[in-house]
């Protein structure tokens, strides 16, 4: 059974009506990153960050998986299919795809702020909505923080995520602008062999190796015609 690995970003969940930051009406517009995203920004307003994750929490619980998450968990039974996803929710997994990994984190859990629990920190599922400051806390009583990997932290995940890629025998890179590194630069993980599509409404404005066959369509049109051309 030939491996199928599917990288996905904010285009993906877009259709689900999860906001996308980089968009014109995006999350970014609203609050700067400074002030949200940062471990800067948690030293010094946690009150404000932990705000903004529990109403982007609340936004994922109440979205469901688009047909492109769906036809993407479908695919399963024709291929060895991992997923590698920038987004911090979980509709790949609500969807049906069996292996995830999440670059950014996953907003469904948390992990303690204590500043020395390192990249691989005990994660604690969140029940409901919303963390608090004040009740939530792990054992050694720091706050939860999201367990969502901020600006100018650490990705732990992206090591693996290189090997991975790297057994592609298909790769499909969908829904993401490849702006942010370290983990655009999976699309040059490849193996010379392997078979490489880009999906995305904007994927002829998008400078890729020539190995990639570019789809010009949103995620769900686009991932239900590369399931044609795969089953063909």
């Amino acid at each position: 059974m030939k491996k199928l690995v599917v990288f996905s970003g904010a285009g993906m969940s877009a259709e689900s009506g999860i906001q996308t930051f980089r968009d014109s009406d995006g999350l970014w517009e609203q609050h700067r990153i400074e002030d949200v995203a940062t471990p800067e920004a948690w030293a010094k307003n946690p009150e404000l960050v932990q705000r903004f994750y529990n109403a982007r929490r609340k936004n994922i619980l109440a979205a469901k998986p688009n047909a492109a998450h769906h036809i993407i968990a479908e695919l399963e039974q024709d291929f060895d299919v991992q997923v590698i996803t920038q987004n911090i929710d979980d509709l790949h997994e609500r969807a049906g795809s069996s292996k995830v990994l999440h670059l950014h984190g996953n907003i469904r859990f948390s992990k303690s702020s204590d500043p020395k629990a390192g990249d691989h920190a005990t994660l604690y599922p969140i029940l409901g909505d919303s963390l608090d400051l004040s009740t939530d806390k792990c054992p050694k009583g720091y706050p939860l923080r999201p367990h969502v990997v901020w600006f100018g932290e650490a990705v732990p995940a992206y090591s693996e995520a290189e090997r991975v890629v790297q057994q592609a025998d298909i790769f499909v890179v969908i829904g993401t602008s490849l702006q942010v590194y370290p983990v655009a630069g999976l699309v040059h993980c490849i193996s010379s062999t392997a078979q490489a599509y880009y999906i995305d409404p904007k994927a002829n404005q998008q400078h890729l190796p020539q190995q990639y066959q570019k789809i010009a369509l949103a995620a769900s049109q686009g991932i239900n015609q590369l399931k044609q051309i795969l089953l063909t």
